[in-house]
């Protein structure tokens, strides 16, 4: 029996609903009472049992008028939220008269009723936009005031659907959604508003030509209402193929004329770094605009038209107009800024590689065909080489087409003016490896090298540059003038490397030459003191084999009786080891000490044997004429008055020539300088050369290493004072420890070659590795 009045009460419950909305609290607490009621009945042991609540055997039926009665509330709380009013129901009732509406088979009545009227207040919406004119002047506040009109209907429609959906959601969960014919409440809205405001041809126009006016006038530099722009497109976005059928086709069409005009007009108005700079610009506004109020899907044809109107349209007469200069002046950004732009265009890349070679072979062909410029040729290669390949470093990010169009470009430019680029490159290297060549540091001269080898690489006549090398190398060696040993060799590696074994052979044996006549004059020497009369006269002689060493032509000369005497006992010492082989004396690469008595002190000079020749002559005499010179010493005219040249016309006057000149004469006159003066005690003499400088110019350190040496120095002395004697490694530690910056060893070692030469410290005489403190 307590089953039963529990059901009546939820009937009379649901009954005494007034329209379904809510349950009164009188019904609810007589409910509560007849459950408990029923509850007491059942006595003490019924208030531990569960309580069962069973569905209803029979579905309540609606009152009468109940469908229609709540549909009316239903209208009034929709026609409220259009006419932007307070609703008189709470919202919670409304959603719940919509559930019970939907639960008792209403829900296709309540669909159709609601877009009804959703339909009659959207058409009812298109009279506000008549009033304007059909045709607006472009100038006219109609244009934006039309804008903010449409917009702001637009942004209510939104806030209003989003409303009535909200009150409808039960609706549109359920019966929407499992009727796939029918739009959710959402998208009926959005169609209602396309058929019947933004499908209107006269408001579709207005709409589209306000924004289309609106971006000509950001583009043209005005300021506008970037957020009425965002909100009126994703306005179209969101009516589907509004946004692409109406408005995109439009805007790109009037973006091409823009761009083909402006292209056009600044092309011819403009610089190129101004015009690209330009082009740049206008690419990052029209990527903005995407960000900011186009839809992301017009991004790639805009950006497309943009760069085919101001790019692609204009390629080669952007090249032809600036690429010269900016390379010229070496503008890397504005390199950059091309190389980016170009890579963006269909055969942007391929049209400036074309013009990157030209411009190489036309500038690298200024430099190797001009006689004027043979003096720097080399030097301008090298620097041409270091700017082309920052650029493509950095302007054009190392593309491998890039590089190997220069290379190309440079092989065909260097090989117009056929050998004298090589015999250049030779003489370059040999001005590096000379000795007194202190421009550079170990490390920088190998830079130099590898540079010069790539250069190398390009010349077709490899034959013409070993010519010139080994007779520069033969110079080197002989005269003592190489700077090192180890760059020497190493420059040999790279050629061996670079054009094989065969092609330094002959380099290789000039080497092994010097090296075996170091060992053939210890022996020499020893023979020489086994002899009864060893002389005064120091000899050292190179053996040179024919074949490796530059061919030289013999000059027969008048030596002194002392000279040919050596020259003899040299001949039998060494015809007497090595029979069968025959000597051939090469006097004009000989060179001699010799020592000389003025009035200031005595002074050694380092000079030529023709040079010797002349100024022994002097102990016979202190003047002497041009012819009478020539006969004693029988050194052939041209040669000998070069060397006259050198010895009365240099810096080094040990001769007085009379008369007076540069020029040596026939019948001139040497007088001895017996008041010749010099701060050195040991003077070089150079010899006066055919078509070169007299002396090599010698170039400081650079400043940024001045103070760095100092230091070395100063920390230096201070250990070896502290230490007096220590090993060359351990010294080297001890420096790391207590220098601040970074220092190589090949500089350390350099900084103590120099103090043993300021006689600061001393080499070990038995262990060259070990250093004493000179105090």
């Amino acid at each position: 029996m307590a089953d039963e009045p529990q059901k009546k009460s939820h009937l009379s419950a649901l009954v005494g609903h007034t329209n379904g909305l809510t349950k009164p609290a009188s019904l609810a607490a007589t409910a509560t009472r007849s459950t408990g009621g029923g509850g007491g009945g059942g006595g003490a042991t019924a208030s531990s049992k569960k309580l069962v609540i069973k569905n209803f055997r029979e579905r309540p039926k609606l009152p009468d008028n109940y469908t229609q009665d709540t549909w009316q509330k239903l209208h009034e709380a929709v026609g409220a939220i259009q006419s932007s009013i307070s609703i008189k129901y709470n919202l919670e009732e409304l959603y719940q008269a919509v559930e019970n509406l939907c639960s008792y088979k209403v829900s296709a009545t309540l669909y159709k009723q609601l877009r009804q009227v959703c339909e009659e207040h959207v058409k009812a919406q298109i009279l506000q936009f008549r009033e304007y004119p059909f045709v607006m002047h472009r100038n006219s506040l109609d244009s934006l005031l039309f804008l903010k009109k449409i917009n702001k209907c637009w942004q209510d429609h939104c806030r209003q659907m989003i409303m009535i959906r909200s009150i409808f959601l039960f609706l549109d969960r359920t019966y929407v959604l499992q009727n796939s014919v029918l739009p959710s409440i959402w998208d009926m809205g959005l169609e209602l508003f396309r058929n019947h405001i933004i499908s209107d041809k006269q408001v579709q126009t207005k709409t589209i030509d306000g924004i289309l006016l609106l971006i000509e006038r950001e583009r043209n530099g005005e300021a506008v209402d970037r957020s009425l722009l965002r909100s009126l497109l994703s306005m179209l976005s969101d009516l589907q193929q509004v946004y692409k059928e109406s408005f995109e086709q439009r805007f790109l069409e009037e973006t091409n004329c823009l761009y083909a005009a402006e292209g056009q007009r600044l092309m011819q108005e403009r610089e190129v770094p101004e015009y690209l700079h330009h082009v740049n610009k206008r690419l990052e506004e029209e990527g903005d605009r995407v960000i900011t109020y186009l839809d992301h899907s017009t991004q790639k044809p805009l950006i497309a038209c943009v760069e085919k109107q101001l790019l692609g349209e204009h390629l080669p007469a952007i090249l032809q107009k600036g690429l010269d200069s900016l390379l010229d002046e070496n503008r890397i950004s504005d390199l950059t800024q091309t190389y980016q732009l170009f890579s963006r265009v269909k055969g942007g890349q391929q049209i400036l590689l074309q013009y990157w070679s030209e411009y190489i072979k036309n500038f690298g062909t200024t430099i190797v065909v001009n006689p004027e410029k043979d003096k720097d040729m080399v030097q301008e290669l090298l620097d041409f080489k270091d700017k082309v390949d920052h650029i493509i470093e950095v302007c054009f990010q190392k593309n491998e087409k890039f590089i190997n169009l220069m290379k190309e470009s440079f092989e065909t430019f260097i090989n117009k003016r056929p050998n004298k680029p090589a015999e250049l490159i030779a003489k370059y290297v040999d001005s590096k490896l000379r000795a007194g060549n202190k421009e550079a540091t170990d490390e920088e001269l190998e830079r130099i090298l590898d540079k010069i080898m790539i250069i190398f690489r390009f010349i077709h006549g490899k034959d013409v540059f070993e010519a010139f090398y080994k007779k520069d190398l033969a110079k080197r060696l002989l005269v003592g003038k190489s700077a090192s040993v180890d760059a020497e060799k190493s420059m040999l590696s790279k050629l061996k490397h670079e054009c094989g074994a065969a092609f330094t052979s002959k380099l290789e044996g000039m080497f092994k030459d010097m090296e075996l006549s170091k060992d053939v004059m210890v022996q020499f020497k020893q023979y020489m003191q086994n002899q009864s009369d060893p002389g005064n006269i120091d000899l050292t002689v190179n053996i040179l084999t024919m074949g490796y060493w530059p061919t030289y032509t013999p000059m027969e000369v008048h030596l002194n009786s002392e000279m040919i005497k050596l020259q003899e006992v040299f001949k039998t010492f060494y015809l007497g080891k090595h029979s069968g082989r025959k000597l051939q004396w090469q006097t004009t690469l000989g060179h001699a000490v010799l020592k000389a008595e003025f009035k200031e002190g005595k002074k050694e000079f380092q000079v030529s044997l023709f040079q010797t020749l002349v100024l022994l002559m002097f102990n016979e005499g202190d003047e002497f004429s041009f012819e009478e010179i020539k006969m004693a010493t029988g050194v052939e005219d041209s040669e000998l008055r070069r060397t006259l040249q050198s010895l009365a016309c240099g810096k080094a006057r040990v001769l007085i020539k009379n008369p007076k000149g540069k020029d040596v004469e026939d019948g001139d006159k040497f007088i001895f300088n017996g008041d010749f003066k010099h701060k050195l005690f040991r003077i070089k003499i150079n010899q006066i050369q055919m078509k070169e400088t007299v002396e090599e110019q010698v170039s400081t350190t650079e400043r940024v290493f001045q103070d760095r040496q100092y230091q070395i120095d100063a920390a230096i002395v201070r250990i070896m004072k502290m230490r007096k004697t220590l090993g060359h490694n351990l010294l080297v530690s001890e420096l790391y420890n207590q220098l601040k910056f970074p220092v190589k060893p090949g500089d350390l070692k350099k900084r103590i070659e120099s103090l043993i030469d300021r006689d600061y410290m001393e080499r070990d005489k038995d262990n060259p590795n070990q250093y004493h403190y000179v105090a």
